[in-house]
């Protein structure tokens, strides 16, 4: 039969096997989409669409690319009356595509063929993009006899190259997906990186290593543009797929960040010239995988990345200093880096004399490895208007700029004279802005105070080498303490996971009484309100335990065991002071007149109850006998 670009319908196959459930129903129609004639592109939609689609239609939509092409579906709108919530019954649209596990038939996607994903439901249940792992796709829509009014779908077909992702590195020999990339005279100092089969579904049960090695002086800057492992915001704790960059040549490096879910343009920046990165799958349901970029900078070049991103405006600025404060805009523009200063002080033009009028200032502060930068006010004293301040707009202020998804994203603006809360970067990267468009002789500007920290200005405790930001707490060292969330009393990072392991003796239990506690969010504190959290449990890996957040006045929590682990999450919206706790380990012989709220596993009590009381009286009696 002559294949054609245009679309056309197969009579009902001859076979009638039965569909098990799992094998593509060869007795459905077939509409065919091929690449031949030089046609790349096009659009497909369910039958009748946007009217509701038939009742009991079995329908197959083929896509078949060159050999060296994969498939893109993209769906504009997506509406399959979802029946059940595994999608398995009623109405759904499976996904084969050629390279999955095979049964007993041919290679290629036949009716021994599994489907890789299924999908009902509406367009947010719908992935943005679906792609094939080799040049054929095929989609099964079935609809039951149930009525409904589901308008069914449209979207796009594309045939692309699949050389286009190519990782640029040399990959090591008998290794599904180990890569060597290595900084040379005569060879590009950048280049891409990707998971396996991306951007199509990576395998299960497969681990992937990208070593780096740039020359002495360089060091390796790696951008994440797109990851995409699973859907949530679970701690990288509870996931089986986990992306590990280790800040040297060999896993006993100390970790640098480790992704999970789902992320857009995360930067990193070694401390030295050798890095290492780990991909581990070990899920049943696959992501679609992340596309990376990496560039070896020499150590003086580092910041060059900062000057490029500097706001227009800020420079434009420059022309309006007149010849009256050229000589205090010479520290005006400045670039801090870690790898020249642990930390220092910042001021405003002429502190703590009034800084000049038309004043226009940018800082960059660039980190590297597990580093963040922390900025502490000091003193802070800016010209306001008349009348209460309704925003800082238009008035003198200071704007602090972090990287949200790869942008230069406003994080806060301040003004007047009250002193802001100390801040902490979400990545090696902030930036802060100063306008002083008018002064005035009560005006001081600020005085910051600036540092590089790997801890998280957390401390307490002793830290992991093995997670960006995690601490030990054992009760053989120290047996009661104070522990606080990153940066506390000041704002907490975002894009930020840390971990607080509190280990006691056999026969001990933990117990935290929270004396502050302001997490960002709405109970029950999940991603679909955009909700940070911390979470309690018994079990180093728990995704079932409780979430707390908001501002709560009475919090209090007994671990089951001797163990407890405590994981405190936020995302890249808003901000919170965060909690700070006391936590006490304490023998069961002492807690034997005590029933906690709940026998349950991982679940905890949030109200002042006799337990809580009794906590209080050993903390008092353990102050006092102290």
């Amino acid at each position: 039969m002559k294949t054609s670009t245009v679309l056309f319908l197969l009579v009902h196959l001859s076979l009638h096997t039965v569909d098990e459930g799992h094998a593509i129903n060869p007795s459905c129609s077939c509409v065919r989409f091929t690449s031949t004639h030089g046609k790349e592109r096009g659009t497909f939609s369910s039958p009748d669409y946007p009217r509701p689609y038939p009742r009991g239609l079995c329908l197959l939509y083929t896509f078949h690319a060159e050999p060296h092409q994969i498939v893109e579906l993209v769906f504009t709108d997506f509406d399959i009356y979802k029946e059940h919530l595994d999608c398995t019954r009623g109405d759904f649209l499976k996904v084969y595509s050629e390279g999955g596990t095979h049964g007993p038939g041919p290679p290629g996607i036949n009716e021994y063929s599994a489907w890789s994903r299924i999908l009902c439901g509406n367009r947010a249940d719908a992935p943005p993009a679906i792609y094939s792992h080799g040049p054929l796709m095929v989609l099964e829509l079935q609809s039951g006899e149930k009525m409904s009014n589901a308008s069914g779908f449209i979207g796009t077909y594309r045939f692309i190259d699949r050389r286009n992702f190519e990782t640029d590195g040399v990959k090591v020999v008998d290794t599904l997906c180990d890569y060597v990339f290595t900084s040379q005279p005569n060879r590009p100092a950048h280049g891409r990186f990707y998971s396996p089969r991306y951007p199509s579904g990576y395998p299960s049960n497969v681990r992937c290593s990208y070593h780096f090695n740039a020359r002495k002086h360089e060091r390796i800057k790696l951008i994440f543009e797109e990851s995409y492992l699973q859907k949530g915001d679970e701690s990288c704790l509870n996931r089986a797929d986990i992306i590990k960059v280790f800040d040297g040549k060999t896993s006993t490096a100390p970790v640098i960040a480790m992704l999970c879910n789902e992320i857009v343009g995360y930067e990193i920046l070694s401390t030295g010239p050798e890095l290492l990165i780990q991909f581990t799958a070990n899920s049943n349901i696959q992501g679609q995988g992340f596309k990376a970029s990496y560039q070896f900078l020499m150590e003086d070049n580092s910041s060059a990345d900062v000057e490029n991103n500097r706001k227009t405006g800020v420079v434009d600025g420059l022309s309006a200093l007149g010849p009256a404060v050229s000589a205090a805009t010479s520290s005006c523009h400045q670039v801090f880096r870690s790898d020249k200063t642990s930390g220092g002080k910042l001021i405003s033009p002429l502190y703590p004399s009034p800084y000049p009028p038309k004043t226009q200032c940018h800082y960059d502060f660039l980190a590297s490895g597990r580093e963040r930068v922390r900025i502490v006010f000091e003193d802070f004293s800016l010209q306001r208007v008349t009348g209460s301040i309704i925003d800082c707009e238009s008035m003198d202020s200071l704007d602090v700029f972090l990287y949200v998804d790869g942008r230069l994203e406003k994080m806060a603006s301040y003004c007047g004279n009250d002193v802001p809360k100390p801040l902490m970067s979400n990545g090696p990267k902030l930036s802060i802005e100063f306008r002083g468009i008018y002064s005035s002789r009560y005006s001081r500007g600020f005085k910051i105070s600036y540092s590089f920290v790997e801890d998280y200005a957390i401390a307490t405790g002793k830290q992991l080498l093995e997670f960006p930001c995690a601490f030990v707490y054992n009760s053989t060292e120290r047996r009661r303490g104070v522990v606080t969330s990153p940066n506390h009393p000041g704002l907490y990072p975002r894009d930020t996971e840390c971990n607080y392991f509190f280990y006691g003796r056999k026969n001990e239990r933990v117990h935290l009484r929270f004396t502050h506690f302001d997490v960002e969010g709405v109970v029950p504190c999940e991603a679909v309100s955009a909700s940070d959290y911390v979470q309690f449990s018994s079990k180093m890996i728990d995704k079932g335990s409780q979430r707390h957040c908001g501002q709560l006045r009475e919090l209090q929590i007994a671990s089951e065991g001797n163990f407890l682990r405590v994981t405190f999450r936020s995302n890249d919206r808003l901000d919170g002071t965060g909690f700070k706790a006391e936590y006490i380990f304490l023998k069961d012989s002492e807690m034997q007149s005590i029933k906690p709220d709940s026998s349950v596993s991982g679940t905890f009590g949030s109200k002042k109850t006799t337990l809580g009381r009794m906590i209080l009286l050993y903390f008092i009696y353990f102050l006092i006998k102290v």
